[in-house]
């Protein structure tokens, strides 16, 4: 179990590394282009509490920023009709250029993951993680 913290702390690492010049260049905070990247990424989370929640982000951290991403364009918030304590973040038409460079990056950040590994071990390495899914799901469920 140890390897496997190791490697998620290694690979949270090298993609903080890998997005710092994207985000000095963009004039961003990384937890700001985090923010919009998950988002983005993301269509069922809309909120600020869902991202404190899932990317287990401080809820001070997640509220700067965001102001600052509101403040700068980039989101927009919306209230609901079903629950008026309740704000939405859209990403604006101005975010969708850096959405654009984040993906970019993401998708060359992986192929730089799997270089030198053939095809059959990758559809295998994401089959074992489809399986690893179901039985985290598994346990998640059983705990509700």
């Amino acid at each position: 179990m140890i390897l496997s913290l190791k490697f998620a702390q290694k690979l949270s690492i090298a993609y903080n590394t890998a997005c710092k010049p994207l985000c000095h260049k963009l004039n961003l905070p990384q937890t700001a282009f985090d923010i919009l990247m998950f988002l983005a990424n993301n269509p069922n989370y809309k909120t600020a509490s869902d991202i404190v929640e899932i990317r287990k982000l401080k809820a001070n951290l997640v509220s700067v920023n965001v102001n600052r991403l509101v403040r700068e364009g980039y989101l927009r918030r919306e209230s609901t009709e079903d629950d008026r304590r309740k704000t939405l973040l859209i990403c604006t038409d101005k975010a969708q250029p850096i959405i654009g460079q984040g993906r970019m990056l993401q998708t060359a950040f992986a192929e730089k993951l799997f270089e030198n590994i053939d095809e059959p071990a990758k559809k295998a390495f994401f089959e074992i993680m489809n399986t690893v899914e179901k039985n985290l799901d598994d346990i998640l469920e059983r705990r509700n």
